[in-house]
């Protein structure tokens, strides 16, 4: 089957290998590359055959990647960042390949190759932080935000890097042939912006109109590999044009059906990219040059971080941030592979380079998640010899308003609706949130609140706990409520903390803490269809109501673990199901205006109970029996269904229509 059966093959081993890569809670990019390990030359027994033409196909996964990227591109997501971001990175990265040039010096690499090591070193991975922080519960933070902005421009970096580094293979006419790669990614980029951003939506809006998702996937596809195709008869790279179509795309209306369509091709063309990675590493040659890679790895690594978390500092944030920074983008990303592999076809690096280089890569990704664990225990430990820079917080004007209120953490889409809630039942509140543009709408919307990160103490304590009535953690990092509970446990241990909490180990964590009452977004949404499903059912609204109470004071601990729901849940609505109350207006016509319930002998002859009578707003429980009934008296009649039915047929007047 030739090439064929080399994809089957590959496909085959990659999944194997990625099942095992995530049982191990790595990356499965690690097993992609392990599969291509097995599968090379260097390991004898199954051996693809045609790795020329696997490369060849994985140019198509590079592409799609930085397709990918630049579709995923946004200065909305760098502007709570920007200055760290678009400042702090390129330093960063001017840093690294600095420290990398003379490291390979050290090696006894010639100053070529040596660029190219500081140029992998100085990028991260986005793949692996992401699926750590995510794993973790720490997306959200502010640590998390700050990487995320400096992890966007890195991956735009790599761009000019691909374009740049070849041209440094030909020294003697260098200088010339990069100022006419600068000239003609210029007029590349003028052309796609002068006829890309009007030719390409009006294409994409007539595609989409056929309403057919097959269609749609190989316009997108076409549109990524095509204008690839074009950069490279231009004398571009094949990356640079996909990554500007992305760039192009993600203007549109489409860009996110775009993303969607083509996140499936890129993952599995991207498969075949770092399996063909793989195929070019020697096992031999990483068993016997494992001092010189572990030493590499641990060097770059503790520069690297520390770059990273001194620039953070430098750029204001403070306590926690800087430390997070440097544990957790201290290693090579998976776009360096890509920058390995063109600066191995340059001739800039040989395999031995390409070996050593893609060997620290592997290492420092694996690495990742057992060095983020480490930011938290670090903290609290430097904490005890260094006295740790104020956090900082953008005060109310009048924090002495702050009494029996309640504390929202997040201003999110929850928090913001937690707020109104508040307001409308009049209840003082105030909101921490820490990102600057939620921060700027609360403010402009006349809503109470501190800017400020609720994981460090002082922020917590501007909103005075101490005096406040309840604490409600809307934000969606478990990390963020971890702390706050810890936090006012300590300030105020009797104040009632409600936070959030994602599948059994993170509830048995908060209630060990003191958390009163624990919120799980997946149990409160299967409750909220439950309802609706028995309301729909025909079951009385009571009855419902009264289920799903006697579920959430029964604890969720079983539901979590598959079990039925609680018994004494379930026996409570079975006994209700017969007894609702229904509501009925006295109408002036009506032959319950002017009565009362004795003159109508109702329970006699229906069956049903007035149990409460509103009338003008106010309620009037257990109405006496020579109670007159008024017009615009709203009745609550207690009873079985058919009593119910009963009560409506001889006394209430039906609607006009009916």
């Amino acid at each position: 089957m030739g090439i064929a059966a080399d994809i089957v093959l590959l496909v085959v081993i990659g999944l194997v290998c990625g099942l095992a890569a995530y049982r191990l809670k790595q990356p499965p990019i690690i097993g992609y590359i392990v599969a291509g390990v097995l599968l090379g030359p260097f390991t004898g027994g199954l051996t693809v055959s045609s790795i020329h033409e696997i490369e060849k196909l994985a140019e198509i996964g590079v592409a799609l990647l930085l397709f990918g990227i630049g579709l995923e591109f946004s200065l909305d997501d760098l502007k709570p960042v920007r200055k760290v971001a678009l400042i702090g990175t390129p330093i960063q990265i001017v840093l690294v390949i600095a420290f990398g040039w003379l490291l390979g010096g050290w090696l006894g690499w010639d100053w070529q190759a040596s660029l190219w090591l500081g140029s992998i070193l100085s990028l991260s991975s986005t793949m692996v932080i992401l699926k750590t922080m995510e794993s973790q519960g720490v997306m959200g933070t502010l640590s998390s935000r700050v990487m995320i902005g400096m992890l966007i421009v890195q991956d735009l970096a790599v761009v000019p890097m691909l374009v740049v580094l070849p041209t440094l293979s030909h020294l003697e006419s260098g200088g010339a042939l990069l100022g006419w790669a600068a000239v003609k990614a210029a007029l590349f980029l003028a052309l796609m912006i002068v006829v890309g951003k009007r030719g390409i939506p009006w294409l994409m809006r007539r595609v989409a109109r056929t309403e057919s998702s097959e269609l749609f996937l190989v316009f997108v596809a076409a549109l990524a590999l095509g204008i690839g195709y074009g950069t490279w008869l231009f004398g571009l790279s094949f990356a640079f044009g996909a990554f500007v179509a992305g760039l192009v795309v993600s203007e549109s209306d489409y860009s996110h059906h775009a993303l969607t369509s083509i996140l499936p091709l890129r993952d599995l063309f991207g498969l075949l990219f770092f399996a063909s990675v793989g195929m070019l590493l020697d096992p031999a040659f990483l068993l016997g040059h494992w001092p010189v890679i572990l030493a590499l790895t641990l060097v770059a690594a503790v520069f690297k971080g520390t770059v990273c978390g001194v620039i953070a500092r430098l750029f204001g944030y403070v306590n926690i941030v800087p430390l997070a920074v440097g544990l957790v983008m201290f290693q090579v990303g998976e776009l360096a592979f890509l920058l390995a592999e063109s600066g191995r076809q340059a001739g800039a690096l040989d395999q031995d380079q390409f070996s050593l280089i893609l060997s620290t890569a592997i290492v420092s990704m694996i690495l990742t998640p057992q060095s983020s664990r480490l930011a938290a225990p670090a903290y609290r430990v430097l904490g005890r010899f260094f006295r740790h820079p104020p956090a900082t917080i953008f005060r109310l004007d009048n924090e002495d308003a702050l009494r029996d209120h309640v504390i929202i953490v997040g201003g999110g889409l929850v928090g913001r609706f937690l707020a109104n809630v508040l307001t409308s039942v009049g209840v003082p509140f105030v909101v921490i949130e820490v990102a600057h543009q939620p921060f700027e709408r609360l403010k402009a919307d006349n809503i109470p609140v501190i800017y400020g990160d609720a994981t460090q103490r002082p922020v917590v304590e501007a909103a005075h706990p101490e005096r406040a009535r309840m604490v409600l953690v809307a934000a969606p990092s478990f990390v963020v409520v971890r702390q706050v509970i810890e936090y006012c446990r300590d300030i105020a241990p009797d104040l009632t903390v409600i936070g959030r909490a994602v599948g059994e180990e993170q509830l048995r964590v908060l209630r060990e803490l003191g958390a009163k009452q624990v919120v799980q977004p997946a149990l409160e949404t299967g409750l909220e269809y439950a309802r609706k499903m028995l309301r729909l059912l025909g079951m009385p609204p009571l009855a419902v109501q009264c289920f799903a109470d006697a579920v959430q004071s029964e604890g969720y601990a079983q539901i979590c673990q598959g079990d039925q729901p609680p018994a004494g849940a379930l026996q409570q609505m079975e006994a209700l199901r017969a007894m609702d109350v229904a509501w009925v207006e006295v109408l002036p016509d009506s032959p319950l205006s002017g009565q009362s319930p004795a003159s109508l002998n109702i329970r006699k002859t229906t069956g049903v109970s007035i149990v409460g009578v509103m009338r003008h707003g106010d309620m009037l429980p257990n109405p006496a029996p020579d109670l007159t009934f008024q017009p615009g008296d709203l009745l609550m009649a207690m009873g079985g269904p058919e009593q119910r039915k009963v009560f409506r047929e001889r006394f209430a007047q039906p609607d006009k229509g009916e």
